[in-house]
């Protein structure tokens, strides 16, 4: 089948890195894997940091539509809308509108909402948001958490579960060699939720530098100074190794021996999927999103959220622990590669949506 698609925070082919960009592109692969033909519907970023830049960007929304209506009358159109990621800031001004006129499925993906925003001036986009959840033939949820906040606010929307996934592809290449003393981390530098993980993870391996442990991280982005300045007074330990391709991640990955991000904010992490498929048992904290893409205690360890003191005796304890360390490496690395795969997911996708949206492959 052919399928429209559409990420109104992020395109696909953004020129950042992200994790939202990334998971749009693994959606679009699944849905490839799945049999259908995947169209990007349209480029337009619907991403406002203000009620007030919402409301401006009204007149460019309205001209993309009638774009979007005067291409689907002249061109063969797509049998579905896919939707990835709408919330309060990032609506889908097209889809709901596009799939209504032209008698096709809506779907999302990741769909988020959130009543208390309502009261900040945001009302009118998440009128928008509610509405498409009600009209989507289906709305499909990464983490138990994002389900139940969905049909707490919609108990009539229909929903479906899909746990995050990675292409393990080129992780089942690599060979596990890890230092049990490298710790490594894979994060933009940036403010906000990234910023906030960074500084507990400063401060938490200042209370364990008694131990014998380097730190590689992989990343970059517009507040890299001020990362690095968190680190001061640990020369020698801590590796910038800048922003590497996928390829290089996984490869880096594999020589390391504990992947250490404490995920303040985090959706979940896709990043968690990757260290724990290239053999790397996790230390995060158990907040938002994560614990479902780690296995507490099996994977990985996961602290109380904000608890400094907890993270860094986690840290301790598998640096003091080889024998537990390799195992959880292990168990990580079998966790991913059978359980979240590309091809698992798309399987998955594919019954989700021949069971909600009558999408099935020709």
């Amino acid at each position: 089948m052919r399928l429209a698609f559409y990420a109104p925070m992020k395109s696909p082919n953004h020129p950042v890195p992200s994790g939202d960009r990334l998971m749009a592109r693994l959606l679009i692969r699944a849905l490839e894997l799945g049999g259908h033909q995947v169209d990007i519907a349209s480029e337009f970023r619907t991403h406002a940091s203000t009620p007030e830049a919402a409301a401006a960007l009204e007149p460019a929304i309205r001209a993309e539509l009638e774009r979007l209506r005067l291409t689907w009358k002249s061109t063969p159109r797509p049998e579905l809308w896919f939707c990835y990621h709408p919330y309060y800031k990032s609506p889908d001004p097209f889809g709901p509108a596009i799939s209504a006129e032209f008698a096709i499925p809506y779907v999302t993906a990741e769909a988020s909402y959130a009543a208390k925003r309502d009261r900040t001036g945001w009302a009118a986009s998440q009128k928008r948001v509610g509405e498409a959840i009600m009209q989507a033939a289906v709305n499909i949820s990464f983490t138990e958490r994002d389900q139940a906040g969905l049909s707490a606010a919609f108990p009539q929307a229909r929903l479906a579960g899909l746990k995050p996934f990675i292409d393990t592809a080129l992780f089942e290449k690599v060979s596990p060699a890890p230092d049990p003393r490298r710790l490594m981390t894979v994060a933009m530098m940036r403010a906000g939720d990234k910023m906030d993980s960074y500084v507990m993870l400063a401060k938490a391996l200042r209370l364990i530098e008694d131990r014998p442990w380097t730190l590689a991280v992989t990343g970059d982005g517009p507040m890299r100074q001020e990362v690095q300045g968190l680190f001061a007074g640990l020369a020698g330990r801590i590796e910038w190794l800048g922003e590497r391709n996928a390829v290089e991640i996984a490869e880096l990955l594999g020589h390391g021996g504990l992947y250490v991000w404490p995920g303040c904010g985090e959706a979940y992490g896709l990043a968690y999927l990757e260290a724990q498929a290239a053999g790397l048992p996790v230390v995060a904290q158990e907040t938002a999103g994560v614990p479902a893409v780690v296995e507490a205690g099996v994977t990985g360890l996961l602290t109380p959220d904000g608890d400094v003191t907890a993270y860094a005796e986690a840290v301790a304890a598998l640096l003091d622990d080889r024998q537990r360390r390799d195992a959880m490496g292990q168990a990580a690395r079998r966790f991913v590669l059978g359980q979240r795969s590309l091809v698992m997911a798309a399987q998955v996708l594919n019954g989700i949506l021949r069971d909600n949206a009558g999408i099935g492959v020709t």
